[in-house]
């Protein structure tokens, strides 16, 4: 694994490291991270410099916490199938509202309903990966189970890199985004690469590459 990224481990180990003192389940943790996902989702769908740089913040907070649920469980030793599925719930639903609200917002200041379709589609890609997630019962679709083995050919790699590190650091991309006022460029990506995403995963889903 590699010792650096995710990046998003930097913060949430820490972070963890207190909760675990805390008598807090890790079920709790994920209704934070729901939370706080959320209602970043909804500072971004206004649209506006400071209401998005406020969501992207608490975008990476509900991040932290969607982390930091699974190290919580592991330390405890409360890692349940419901705890997962919860997990899994609540990454399907801040990710799909994440691109509908982005898309929303910004289709009403430009007036055009092209890039509220363009949220749609990239809160469809994110909508069939989860169902695939339950249909095929897959126990590695947590982000938050650690790597047993490393990817070895390109083809691995890009697997590797587009499927888990991106997904892992993606509250990241959107802060960096924000900052330079371009998150829009999120919605033609999402568009294609939320289904790309769920291909990659029917492609990797034997091949245990999670960070």
């Amino acid at each position: 694994m590699n010792p650096f990224f995710p990046l998003i481990r930097r913060f949430s180990n820490p972070v963890s490291r207190v909760l675990i003192r805390l008598p807090i389940t890790p079920n709790q943790i994920s209704i934070a991270s729901l939370i706080f996902g959320l209602a970043g989702c909804f500072y971004i769908s206004r649209n506006n410099f400071d209401d998005q740089l406020l969501g992207s913040f608490l975008f990476i907070v509900g991040y932290i916490f969607d982390n930091c649920d699974g190290e919580v469980a592991r330390h405890k030793n409360l890692a349940t199938d419901l705890g997962r599925k919860l997990d899994s719930f609540v990454d399907w639903i801040v990710h799909a509202v994440f691109f509908i609200a982005l898309g929303y917002g910004i289709a009403r200041e430009a007036q055009d309903n092209i890039w509220l379709w363009l949220g749609l589609m990239g809160g469809l890609g994110s909508t069939i990966n989860y169902s695939l997630g339950i249909f095929l019962d897959d126990p590695n679709a947590s982000q938050d189970l650690v790597a047993a083995s490393q990817p070895e050919t390109i083809k691995d790699y890009i697997i590797f890199v587009f499927r888990e590190l991106f997904r892992a650091d993606f509250c990241f991309i959107v802060l960096l985004l924000t900052l330079f006022d371009n998150l829009w460029v999120l919605l033609p990506a999402a568009a294609i690469g939320a289904q790309v995403y769920w291909i990659l995963y029917l492609t990797s889903r034997d091949k245990n590459y999670h960070v």
